[in-house]
């Protein structure tokens, strides 16, 4: 059982910045890889980064490779999404994840997520 909580997200101008963090808690050894997903209005849910806890390897969708840099603080259990250059395609809410070894979940990364954060909204205007 992980619990996951977002924050950070605001509203930008086209070419800006933010910075998302998400802090877990309970129980996170159950969980290697964490995660960012987003979904825009009308659009499909997708997935954005991805990182494995141990390792550190990154992984990132197309449309945000070179402008978003995902990170982690192991000390403080917290993931961060750095993004840059923001596009007002990159409005949407945005939701942390945790990898979940259970039937269900979304899939990003060769990873399947299934613990996931309330969202946090990106608004770039």
């Amino acid at each position: 059982h992980v619990q996951l909580v977002e924050s950070g997200g605001g509203s930008v101008q086209p070419g800006g910045s933010l910075r998302l963090s998400c802090g877990a808690s309970g129980h996170t050894y159950s969980s290697n890889c964490m995660g960012w997903f987003r979904q825009a209005p009308g659009k499909q849910h997708e997935g954005v980064a991805a990182v494995q806890l141990g390792g550190g390897q990154t992984s990132y969708a197309n449309a945000v490779e070179g402008r978003f840099t995902i990170s982690q603080d192991n000390a403080k259990n917290t993931v961060y999404l750095s993004m840059m250059n923001l596009l007002p395609e990159d409005t949407a809410v945005y939701y942390c994840a945790a990898q979940r070894a259970a039937n269900g979940g979304r899939w990003f990364a060769g990873v399947q997520f299934g613990y996931w954060g309330r969202g946090t909204q990106v608004t770039v205007s």
